[in-house]
């Protein structure tokens, strides 16, 4: 069941998303703490963003927190990936906005395919001095109709 999350998911959304990144990104494990997530969550996705989530037998397995075509959160259990939840997710936010943007890690292979598979195209690299992590990352571009 797809539907969007309400603040009292916010705990669900945070702790889909630690597990997740820990799991793709083994060499940022650590990065944040649960409480961190949680306040990350409560504080700056939820106000500013539309936040939405799969859910099988009432358990969380995937995320995806968009808003003004920016993709900002997508993350799926991994025991969930590879079975559509991501590119469900993905579709809701299609069906929001004319155009989306992301940025994800260059290191992250498989977000980077799952991405181009669904008609994103890469538009910009950077070294990462931008983000928190100081990790290289990669911006990417869908245009309805594009795809």
């Amino acid at each position: 069941m797809l539907r969007q999350l309400a603040l009292t998911d916010m705990s669900a959304a945070a702790q889909v998303h630690r597990i997740a990144f820990n799991h793709a990104l083994p060499w940022l494990f650590g990065l944040h703490t649960p409480d961190e997530d949680r306040w990350f969550y409560r504080e700056r996705v939820f106000p500013t963003c539309r936040v939405w989530g799969r859910f099988d037998d009432d358990v969380l397995s995937g995320i995806i927190a968009f808003r003004d075509g920016w993709v900002e959160q997508l993350y799926v259990l991994p025991t969930a990936q590879g079975q559509g939840v991501g590119t469900e997710l993905l579709d809701v936010a299609k069906g929001a906005c004319e155009r989306l943007e992301l940025w994800t890690f260059q290191r992250n292979a498989t977000a980077r395919r799952f991405y181009e598979a669904r008609g994103f195209a890469l538009v910009e690299q950077s070294d990462g001095a931008r983000n928190e992590e100081k990790e290289p990352d990669a911006r990417y571009l869908w245009m309805r109709g594009g795809d």
